[in-house]
Formats: C-alpha cells, structure tokens, sequence
C-alpha cells in the first residue's frame, strides 16, 4: 500500500505573529520555530508540495473582516512579510494569499491541491484556535485527510489552542506528534 500524497501548508509564518513589535507577536508563537523548521525541511527533502499559507489585504481597500480587527497584514507591509527563512523556496512551493482565517475560504488551493492528487494534508503554523481550525475545517470539507502535528502550532490563548486541537482531533481530522507528521514526510 503506497503512502497517500501529502502536502505541507505553513499557515501565517509570518513577521506579525513572530518578530518581536509586530502587532500580533506572542512569546509562545517562537516555541513551534523548530518543529515548523524540521517539518519544512522534511518537506523539501522528501520532494512534496509546500504552501506558504499568508493573510495579506489589499492596502488601499476595505476588507470585511477589519469589522472585527483592525487593520493589518498589508501587502507589502513588514507584518505580512514571511518571517525569517520560511519563504518559498523552489518549484515545489507556492504562496496562498487569504484574506480570511482559513487558507482554504476563498482561494484556489483546494483546486491547486486536487489538481496534484493531494490526499492529505498537514497543517502547521499559528493561531491553533483560529487560522489553523479554521483551515483544518475547510481542508476536510474539500476531502482531505487533516493533519495537525501538535507542537507545530499554538496560541497566545491556550485553552482555546488545547479546544480547537481536541475539536479537531475528534471531529476534523488527526492531531498527531511532531515525529509521527515527520513520518509521513519521510
């Protein structure tokens, strides 16, 4: 029996959640820096299909949800801009830009995923309780098997990080340990 086709998607590696003084940093987001590292080396190195999950808003426009936050993650601005060396790298990476939570509502991933005989995903980056529940969701909704690696995301609202992965687990998809999300890398 072969392995199902698995991409990585890294959700919101981005300046704002992650550097220090961008408006939604939280010390705990640099806890899953090194799983998210060994996961998209892993990636890379097994020839499999990395996204690059980004919120990013169109600058000049009005955008729905800054009903509810303010404004934030515009393109080209230094919060929105991907952290460190987690930018794409190569053929096999692409960016999708989201204007909403999931990486999924609204854009052509599930289409791009599909069209490469993607069976399973894993999802990795911040916030647990909102971007990566929220796209958790969505990527089961459009028939993929959902992968959550457990230290490769968090939140600066614990509880809700522990709810979402429990929802998740039970209901979505499957929060697994890093190593085992490693695996299936391989």
């Amino acid at each position: 029996m072969t392995a199902p086709k698995t991409a990585l998607i890294l959700v919101d590696v981005i300046n704002s959640f992650f550097l220090e003084g961008q408006p939604n940093f939280y010390p705990a987001a640099l806890d899953v820096l090194g799983p998210l590292h060994d996961l998209l080396a892993a990636a890379r190195a097994g020839g499999h299909v990395v996204v690059h999950a980004v919120e990013q808003h169109y600058p000049e426009f009005d955008d729905y949800e800054f009903r509810k936050l303010p404004r934030h993650h515009m393109e080209g601005a230094i919060d929105a801009a991907f952290f460190g060396e987690f930018r794409p790298e190569g053929p096999r990476e692409i960016v999708t830009r989201k204007r909403r939570f999931s990486a999924f509502f609204a854009t052509d991933l599930a289409l791009f995923l599909h069209e490469q005989r993607t069976e399973r995903v894993i999802l990795a980056g911040v916030k647990t309780n909102v971007c990566i529940r929220a796209s958790a969701q969505d990527a089961f909704a459009n028939g993929f098997d959902v992968v959550v690696p457990r230290e490769a995301t968090n939140s600066n609202r614990p509880h809700l990080a522990e709810a979402s992965l429990e929802d998740i687990d039970r209901y979505i998809g499957r929060v697994v340990p890093l190593q085992q999300a490693l695996e299936m890398l391989a």
